[in-house]
């Protein structure tokens, strides 16, 4: 018998009666990461990484039910042992693997396979059954290193300023928004939305160090941020408020800016292919070292990257989610 289903409210696992990133409320809700698309408000109980409580907490509210587990611990939940590995998407993302009678399987969530940091290094699991995203599915989608991203975005900052212009980086606000605040330390004063100040606390209730910012609010002024950095989620992009900055530069830090008409994209000056989803050699290698007999893919270029799996040996189906992509960039923000 199959570990998992695929139900009107989420992936299933009828043998440990759990639902893994439902999108409707359910009993228990095993939760890889704390995106707003893979974890809804409303669940009865949730389990997730011990890292990923925190943004729950911030996300959704503290009176939530939550039980956590570190990575490598097991634990049975109805006589199915159900463990977290590492996803490398964002901070306490995790790939849940579960074993019944000897079956093994693993859905992963969302992940990328280089390190960028912060969040724990992405680990391939073996398992007879694997459940991958496929937002970058295409070949053209191929990463530069990362370290050469954030010099291509140090250069740009740094002539914004000798320019007299503030840079305004738009991301997302759980995972990007992090790494470019780790990325530019040293580069200038960084200003953030609240929306990203608010998860930076839930990174330092985890323990997890981030270099100084300061939170954008009323009493600052745009002549304060002259000049220097600031990171504001998608939602704000083309917002009044970044027109009223005094001689704004704005770069958008997403996987899409990978293909040269993505630069266009909601008017902005520069693009950089910075994501946190893995790449297609990234998604291939990722899945071969799973070994996996079966291979299901989720959210993305489903039926492309389904294709490929299939052609190379790799028995694969794509299935239907509400898990979103990186370019909806889902965001709870309170403007």
């Amino acid at each position: 018998m199959a570990l998992i289903s695929f139900t009107n409210k989420g992936i299933y696992c009828k043998q440990g009666d759990f639902y893994i990133d439902p999108w409707r409320p359910v009993k228990l809700a095993v939760t890889t990461h704390g995106h707003a698309d893979h974890v809804k408000w409303g669940n009865d109980a949730y389990l997730c990484h011990e890292l990923t409580k925190p943004i729950l907490n911030q996300r959704l509210g503290t009176d939530l039910k939550i039980e956590t587990l570190p990575y490598n611990r097991e634990i049975s939940i109805n006589g199915v042992k159900v463990s977290l590995f590492p996803a490398g998407h964002v901070i306490g993302s995790s790939q849940i693997r579960l074993e019944y009678k000897g079956e093994v399987c693993v859905v992963s969530g969302d992940y990328k396979v280089e390190y960028d940091g912060i969040s724990t290094a992405f680990e391939p699991v073996k398992c007879h059954t694997f459940v991958s995203e496929s937002t970058f599915g295409l070949p053209i989608y191929k990463w530069q290193p990362q370290e050469l991203i954030f010099s291509q975005i140090r250069d740009w900052v740094s002539g914004n300023r000798d320019k007299h212009k503030t840079s305004v980086l738009v991301a997302y606000s759980l995972g990007k928004a992090q790494r470019l605040i780790n990325g530019l330390a040293g580069y200038g004063q960084i200003y953030v939305h609240h929306s990203i100040a608010n998860l930076n606390e839930g990174f330092q209730k985890a323990g997890v160090a981030l270099p100084e910012t300061t939170r954008i609010t009323a009493e600052i002024g745009k002549e304060a941020m002259q000049q220097g950095i600031v990171i504001v989620p998608p939602a704000l992009a083309e917002g009044r408020w970044i027109k009223n900055l005094t001689n704004p530069a704005t770069a958008v830090c997403s996987g899409w800016m990978q293909v040269r008409a993505g630069r266009r994209w909601r008017s902005a000056d520069a693009g950089f292919a910075l994501s946190d989803h893995a790449d297609w050699p990234g998604l291939l290698s990722a899945i071969k070292a799973t070994e996996a007999e079966k291979v299901f893919v989720t959210h993305g270029f489903t039926a492309t990257f389904s294709k490929y799996l299939n052609e190379i040996g790799i028995a694969s189906e794509e299935v239907k989610t509400q898990y979103g992509n990186e370019n909806e960039e889902e965001e709870e923000v309170v403007t």
